[in-house]
């Protein structure tokens, strides 16, 4: 399954391209590879959000399609209208508090639309006589989450980590790669996966732990922090994920999977005090926002940790979270060129409006 000698990605689709990560790493692909064709795929849910991309639509370097990966007749269309080589899977759900309610909701999206998609792979890629196109890759974005919880003292999860999903969101993440695994397997398909930490950084939807606990400060609502707050996760700036994942497409990896993190573990309520810090600075340097956020406690001389409010433990709340990335930084010489303070301090300012 070696894409040596290939000409790789240059007619791409991106579900879920309309969303935190999938938005950040179009415009990141687009940067980097101008003339390559790009289609993006987005059912525009809550998550998603079409204006991120509206200067690349206006350009002409994406073609936009309004529609849903369980739509098997539009997928195969486009694959091939669009002679697509290469596809990068984002499009999921993806929070736990909703897969809590509504599981379902995942199982479709995450497990069924991913088979949707390999389907059309399969049949777009392959040949009567089992021979697979030149160059076609399928590449599957996934999550941490898939490999459960660890200890404190617990070794960091690596490729070879077994599977324990604990939720709702992340049993469908798991089912849906192990999907892909099968399909690798069974039938041969070029694929490669990834698994990430947690991401952050501009245009997250708000009900994310740090764009929540930041645009709350700003307005002076409670900063909800679930049970003690001694939870860990490690934190990964969304454009270092997008450097990783064209790393991945470009490299000569077809049948493997990497793990991606930040190296960056914190605790949540340790995170939510660095937030709260760098709001109070943001908002007590600047008059004029004092001004445009009065609600803010900085802005009236105080400190935004005055809000935090532990709330009731989410069910089932997994403790830790870590990663060790050492393959993909010796294979394909990646490594997060943003610090945690740097990322946060950005983030902020995004969503201060500086």
């Amino acid at each position: 399954m070696s894409d040596q000698g290939a000409v790789r990605a240059q007619s791409l689709l991106i579900t879920g391209g309309a969303g935190f990560i999938g938005s950040h790493f179009v415009h990141h692909w687009v940067a980097a590879h101008p003339g390559t064709r790009v289609v993006v795929l987005d059912a525009l849910t809550y998550a998603g959000r079409r204006a991120l991309l509206a200067p690349l639509e206006a350009s002409g370097a994406i073609t936009f399609v309004h529609g849903d990966i369980l739509d098997a007749p539009l997928v195969a269309n486009l694959m091939a209208t669009h002679a697509l080589d290469t596809v990068v899977h984002f499009a999921a759900e993806s929070h736990v508090d909703r897969s809590i309610v509504d599981p379902m909701a995942f199982v479709r999206t995450n497990v069924l639309g991913t088979q949707v998609l390999l389907d059309a792979c399969r049949n777009a890629w392959r040949s009567a006589d089992g021979q697979w196109r030149r160059g076609v890759r399928f590449h599957h974005v996934s999550t941490d989450e898939v490999f459960g919880a660890l200890g404190p003292a617990d070794a960091p999860f690596t490729e070879a980590s077994p599977y324990a999903p604990n939720s709702p969101y992340s049993a469908s993440k798991a089912g849906s790669d192990l999907l892909v695994r099968a399909a690798m397997h069974t039938h041969g398909l070029p694929a490669s996966l990834s698994w990430c930490s947690k991401n952050y950084g501009p245009w997250q939807v708000a009900e994310k732990l740090i764009p929540l606990m930041i645009t709350h400060a700003l307005v002076g609502k409670p900063l909800p922090v679930y049970g003690d707050g001694q939870q860990v996760r490690d934190w990964l700036h969304v454009r270092d994920h997008c450097a990783a994942l064209e790393a991945i497409l470009l490299g000569d990896v077809a049948g493997e999977g990497f793990v991606i993190g930040g190296r960056a573990e914190v605790v949540n309520l340790v995170l939510v005090e660095r937030l709260c810090a760098l709001v109070d600075e943001a908002i007590g340097a600047d008059a004029a926002l004092a001004a445009r956020y009065p609600e803010c406690p900085a802005s009236r001389g105080g400190s935004c940790r005055s809000l935090i409010t532990h709330v009731t433990d989410r069910l089932g709340h997994d403790r830790r979270y870590a990663i060790e990335p050492a393959k993909i930084k010796a294979r394909l010489g990646f490594h997060p060129r943003h610090t945690l303070e740097s990322g946060l301090r950005e983030t902020v300012q995004y969503y201060v409006g500086l």
